[in-house]
Order: structure tokens, then C-alpha cells, then sequence
């Protein structure tokens, strides 16, 4: 992989870097966003670690920018010493693909990268479709048969998961970190976000997509697939 690294800690940029270098991976550097922002616009990096706090021009307007204003799909990892749900929310309202919270282990990093890049071919065109489901990543707008459906940013989060994954299980610990990260919910506010969700994608339409596997989790899979 061609990885792009825009992080203004010198110490926690060479660590990545040299993990990265080691096994195989090209990377290259910004240690502001404006010149993250432009190296990663001329550029063509299979993925992007992106800081959240960056001089210049923090992490959140770099990846709006590069989403909104030059189009381009390049896979983002946010970094970040915040774990707050809003936080998380808006990065990914913006277009982060993926956060990891500091500290965080090296071995992740690449692992994460990796995932991302694997799913390359649905990141590029813009849209997740499942069927007769579409998912917007850069707008957000949904729509099932050609109708539109309105869902909060819980809503978008999980459903953005469950498709990604698609066909296979997510556990309800994965769904739970991915949207409230260590700050955990109590025991029924997942399931009452899947009964919204479930409102939303599949009573209006009558066939369902959303499958609890009772006691593990949730999928999603076209409606003649359940």
C-alpha cells in the first residue's frame, strides 16, 4: 500500500511510519493539513492517516475538503485523542472512513488500513449497495426502491456498519463500540436503534433485510436472501 501519514507529532508519525515501512508499505508525510490536504489531492494513496488536531487546518475540514471539494475517495483513518460520541459522529459525517483513539497499538493500525483498502471497490464508487438498498457515503442519503428514508446519525452509523460487513454477522459489542466507543450504552439502547433502523429499512417495504441472530448479533442481506 501507498500510505499518506498527516500527523504533526514527529514521534507518533516515525512510529507509524517505520512500522509501516518495514512491512512493506510505501508512506509519505505532512506534519500540517494544508499540506496533507494537498499531497493527498495530487496525489493517489491507496489509504490516509489522518490527525484529528493538525495545524493550519484541522483533520476534520482536511477530510471535508478532500471529500466535498476534490472528490476524492482515498480511504481515511482519523486519529484522534477524543472518544466522544460526537466527536466520532462528525468525522464520520464528514467522510472519515474508519477512527482509531490514541494510544493505540501499531499492529491495529496496519490491520485497519488493510480492511479499508480491501474494500476499495465500494469506497470508489461512492455508494453501498445491498440490493435494492443504497447507502450515499458522501451525501448520506439513503433510499431503498428509489424512495428516500430519513434516519438519524445513530441510524446512518449502524446501518453504514451492517452494510459494510454484509452478508456476514456483527456482533452486538462491535456495533455497540463502533457508535458509542468506550463510552458504553445501557443494555437496551442498541436493540431500540435496530427497531428504529428495522422502521425505517424494512416495515414500509414489507420484505426485511435486517436479521437479528439472537444471543450474537445482527446482518444485513437482500430481501430475497432471509
Amino acid at each position: 500500500m501507498r500510505i499518506l501519514i498527516i500527523e504533526d507529532n514527529p514521534d507518533i508519525a516515525a512510529n507509524i511510519g517505520d512500522y509501516l515501512d518495514e512491512l512493506g508499505h510505501t508512506v509519505d508525510f505532512a506534519g500540517d493539513g494544508i499540506t496533507g490536504l494537498h499531497l493527498a489531492i495530487v496525489n493517489d494513496f491507496d489509504a490516509i492517516v489522518l490527525d484529528l488536531a493538525l495545524p493550519g487546518m484541522d483533520g476534520l475540514e482536511v477530510c471535508r475538503k478532500l471529500r466535498q471539494e476534490a472528490g476524492k475517495n482515498t480511504p481515511v483513518l482519523m486519529l484522534t485523542a477524543r472518544d466522544r460520541l460526537e466527536d466520532k459522529l462528525a468525522g464520520f459525517e464528514i467522510g472519515a472512513d474508519d477512527y482509531l483513539v490514541k494510544p493505540f497499538e501499531l499492529q491495529e493500525v496496519e490491520a485497519r488500513l488493510t480492511v479499508l483498502t480491501t474494500r476499495g471497490l465500494r469506497r470508489a464508487s461512492k455508494e453501498i449497495q445491498i440490493g435494492d438498498l443504497v447507502f450515499n457515503v458522501d451525501t448520506l442519503i439513503v433510499n431503498r426502491g428509489g424512495q428516500e428514508i430519513d434516519l438519524n446519525p445513530i441510524g446512518l452509523k449502524l446501518l453504514r456498519c451492517l452494510m459494510d460487513a454484509s452478508p456476514n454477522v456483527v456482533t452486538r459489542a462491535e456495533l455497540e463500540k463502533e457508535v458509542w466507543g468506550e463510552e458504553m450504552p445501557d443494555s437496551d439502547s442498541l436493540r431500540v436503534h435496530i427497531h428504529s433502523l428495522r422502521s425505517a429499512i424494512d416495515k414500509p417495504f414489507g420484505t426485511k433485510m435486517i436479521q437479528t441472530r439472537h444471543g450474537i448479533g445482527y446482518r444485513l442481506l437482500e430481501s430475497d436472501a432471509i
